[in-house]
């Protein structure tokens, strides 16, 4: 019998950390090839780590909640230097990283299902019990002496989430004004963060916005949904982007970054489109790989899976990079307009704020229009305002006439 000290492993995507969730194993514990021994929640997803040899557990690495580097200690792990050989000889072949498991043969397949189907009936417990999902937000309303028993859930059948915490926790209870919280700045806050302040420090950007009349828009939607099947039904978030990507085929210039190290701007053939998404864990941008080259109806499907897996929180994190070009629609928080944070390291990100009832003439008449303001924040290395400009008033006119231009798609 020997000990064997598994690190936690490269998780991918430049992530250097990660927080500790949750423990599935106790010391003590036998635990075989492939079983899930923690989940860890990174700056971009929740993962679940298998382990490459079998064994016990002597000893565990961090506390729920604690944060490690990846390369460090992760767990100890007693058993025969048959077991640890075997891993030894399967990572020097290649046969995958350990996020995705080592074991190939059937009975470690069979093991990995029995583990998930056990984990599934503990986590629906924990959550009928407690309302709370994520280990993560149980350890910060734990440090923060918060009772969640008195917290509403604005999470899906009234899950208590981290934004609800959070909110819980920037409140100072009247009467109290002498207390104050502080809410450490890690996982995918600390990244957002670091994204954003990047951008503000590297891009001279600058932002140009237009008022846009609607109506037409929303009756076109209506209009194509009549003729499809439920499944394909377009949302106003797809046709919006379908628009911005119709705009961006006549603005190439936009769909670009800039290379620092070379000083050279890099114009890309495909866009990579971006959904700036408000998920539970916080802001991430979901990526739709080659939007430009799908149909409405696919960008529509693709778009409502995307959302709902990233908002879930089981996007990968090769899922949350690559963009080429994001659409933020800020509209869904109430808000009439913003000056939107361009997503490092791209070249533009384009904002569309809610759409209400206002007065507007219409052939020299005043009416009642569905209108909304559209706002474009671009990098002016990139480009200058009359680029910016004009792919922007492209985007308004395809939403106001959106005949002109959907017909074409």
């Amino acid at each position: 019998m020997s000990n064997q000290v598994f690190l936690l492993p490269d998780l991918g995507e430049g992530l250097t950390e990660a927080d500790i969730a949750e423990w599935r194993v106790r010391v003590g514990d036998t635990i075989t090839i492939d079983q899930v021994v923690v989940e860890v929640e990174t700056a971009k997803a929740a993962v679940e780590v298998p382990i490459p040899f079998e064994g016990t557990v002597i000893s565990l690495h961090g506390d729920e909640g604690s944060t490690l580097q990846v390369g460090t200690p992760l767990i100890t792990v007693s058993g025969t230097p048959a077991a640890h050989e075997q891993y030894r000889e399967e990572e020097r072949a290649g046969s995958g990283n350990v996020l995705i498991g080592y074991g190939t043969s059937e009975d470690t397949r069979r093991r990995r299902r029995r583990v998930a189907a056990n984990r599934e009936v503990t986590q629906v417990d924990k959550a009928s019990a407690t309302r709370v999902i994520s280990p993560v937000v149980r350890n910060l309303a734990r440090q923060n002496d918060l009772d969640l028993s008195r917290l509403p859930g604005s999470g899906p059948g009234g899950v208590i989430n981290r934004a609800d915490v959070e909110r819980a926790l920037a409140t100072t209870p009247e009467g109290d004004t002498g207390d104050e919280q502080r809410i450490p700045i890690k996982g995918l806050r600390k990244v957002v963060a670091d994204k954003l302040s990047t951008s503000r420090r590297e891009i001279p950007d600058a932002t140009t916005w237009v008022d846009v009349d609607a109506t037409d828009l929303l009756a076109a939607r209506r209009a194509i949904n009549t003729a499809l099947p439920e499944d394909d039904k377009v949302s106003l978030m797809a046709l919006l982007a379908r628009l911005a990507l119709a705009a961006l085929a006549c603005y190439p210039e936009l769909n670009s970054t800039v290379d620092t190290d070379r000083g050279e701007i890099v114009r890309y053939g495909h866009v990579h489109l971006g959904i700036a998404a408000q998920t539970p864990r916080g802001l991430v941008v979901p990526v739709i790989e080659r939007a430009d080259s799908l149909t409405t109806v696919d960008l529509a499907r693709q778009l409502r899976d995307t959302t709902a897996l990233a908002r879930e929180g089981t996007l990968p994190p090769s899922r949350l990079t690559g963009g080429t070009f994001t659409l933020n629609n800020y509209g869904v928080f109430g808000v009439d307009g913003s000056t939107p944070i361009i997503n490092h390291p791209e070249a533009a990100i384009l904002g569309v704020g809610r759409i209400v009832d206002k007065p507007w003439v219409v052939d020299g008449q005043l009416a009642v229009r569905k209108v909304a303001q559209v706002s474009l924040s671009f990098d002016h290395r990139v480009c200058d305002g009359g680029v910016a400009g004009g792919f922007l008033r492209a985007f308004a006119d395809y939403i106001e006439n959106p005949i002109t231009v959907l017909g074409r798609l």
